[in-house]
């Protein structure tokens, strides 16, 4: 449901949830608060997302090690689909959100599909297999040379409350569009089902910014779009702007990586 917090009262729960109610259980001697470099959305997956927190023990309690407080969040999120992967000591001046270089993050896509239910099994709710045929993928790279760079993005973010005043210009440092395997290939090589993922590098990215490029991307794949209007819809600054029922489903989206 997310990786921020929800309140006590809303049915969702986000992961910053979990994570807190699991060091909690590591009885610290004051309250704990992570923060996330990365405010994944509901429905959104991460291969690894990174966080930050202060941790006090009682006195006379030795300092947690990396690999102690490893074992022991793991331990505690066991029920859920949340692992934390190493945890290391840093300086107090680090946070984990500010102090991102960059964050990578890569879009599945599955073609070949006529219907939903030939969407593997091992891959359901894991990528977006978009209708209507084969997708024209020399046409979507030339589109996303128009991307590359530093842009004013307004047209390509969803508006928020949140975010309404954040500045919309963003540096967008690679965009590819390559084949990939699936997580469990030999079960659909003879379908004729291909994987092609979309990578993503920036600073930082606009709310639902990469969910939408990607659905820009694939309309022009399907020809809905030609690769010049994905220039036009950038210069045009204006999230209203944007083909309506274009932008990419959260299921396909993975964060990847953060770099510091």
């Amino acid at each position: 449901s997310g990786v921020m917090e929800t309140q006590s009262d809303q049915a969702l729960v986000g992961v910053q949830n979990y994570l807190e109610k699991a060091a909690q259980n590591l009885r610290p001697s004051a309250p704990i608060k992570f923060h996330i470099s990365s405010r994944t959305d509901s429905g959104v997956h991460a291969l690894a997302n990174a966080a930050h927190l202060d941790i006090q023990r009682a006195p006379g309690k030795a300092a947690f090690s990396g690999k102690q407080l490893v074992q022991g969040l793991n331990h505690h999120l066991k029920p859920e689909p949340i692992r934390i992967l190493s945890a290391q000591r840093v300086p107090s001046t680090f946070h984990a959100r500010f102090c991102a270089l960059s964050r990578t993050y890569i879009y599945r896509l599955l073609l070949g599909c006529a219907h939903y239910s030939q969407i593997p099994v091992f891959e359901r709710d894991l990528c977006w297999a978009p209708a209507g045929g084969p997708l024209d993928i020399q046409a979507m790279r030339e589109a996303a040379k128009f991307l590359l760079g530093t842009h004013d993005f307004s047209t390509f973010r969803s508006l928020h409350s949140d975010t309404a005043f954040q500045c919309p210009v963003r540096t967008l440092l690679q965009l590819e569009i390559q084949p990939a395997p699936g997580f469990l290939s030999h079960h659909h090589e003879h379908r004729g089902l291909e994987f092609w993922e979309v990578k993503f590098k920036s600073r930082a990215f606009l709310y639902r910014q990469v969910r939408r490029m990607v659905g820009a991307l694939v309309a022009v794949g399907q020809g809905k779009l030609v690769p010049q209007d994905i220039q036009e819809l950038l210069e045009v600054k204006d999230a209203r702007a944007f083909p309506p029922h274009a932008m990419a489903p959260a299921s396909g989206l993975f964060l990847k990586s953060v770099e510091y």
